[in-house]
């Protein structure tokens, strides 16, 4: 049986653009990707402006829940989407690695994190085109 590719979005905190990466593909891409995300120093929670701000576009993310990334996580995807963890996200040989260079949500006013969300959605559609090419090939 075939496995569908799987994506891990990685930020420090796991509260605002990993969460969003998240919500976008799995809202996009309708159970054709496994999605995980986590951080490397998680919240308690996830952030309220990204909540909103997600939800202002029909993406509900109010239900996820800040989580630590594992060793387990980045061996059982294809891709992993860095959002700023820097050297704290990790790398590992056959696993394609994409670091997205967008600014922290954290603390930020909703305009600035529309701005965050919308940028993530351009580059979430850009990794889904991406991989249902490779699937197809």
């Amino acid at each position: 049986m075939h496995r569908p590719p799987g994506v891990l979005f990685l930020c420090v905190h796991n509260a605002g653009r990993s969460q969003m990466g998240a919500g976008w593909l799995r809202h996009l891409a309708g159970g054709r990707i496994r999605v995980l995300s986590a951080g490397s120093s998680p919240s308690e929670t996830v952030n309220p402006t990204a909540v909103e701000a997600m939800a202002e576009v029909g993406v509900d993310i109010s239900s996820s829940r800040p989580q630590r990334w594992t060793e387990a996580m980045v061996r059982a995807v294809d891709v992993v989407v860095s959002m700023g963890c820097g050297d704290e996200c990790p790398v590992y040989p056959g696993t394609r690695r994409l670091d997205w260079q967008l600014e922290d949500p954290a603390g930020q006013g909703m305009e600035m994190v529309r701005g965050v969300r919308d940028e993530i959605r351009t580059l979430v559609e850009k990794l889904l085109e991406d991989l249902l090419d490779e699937e197809d090939s």
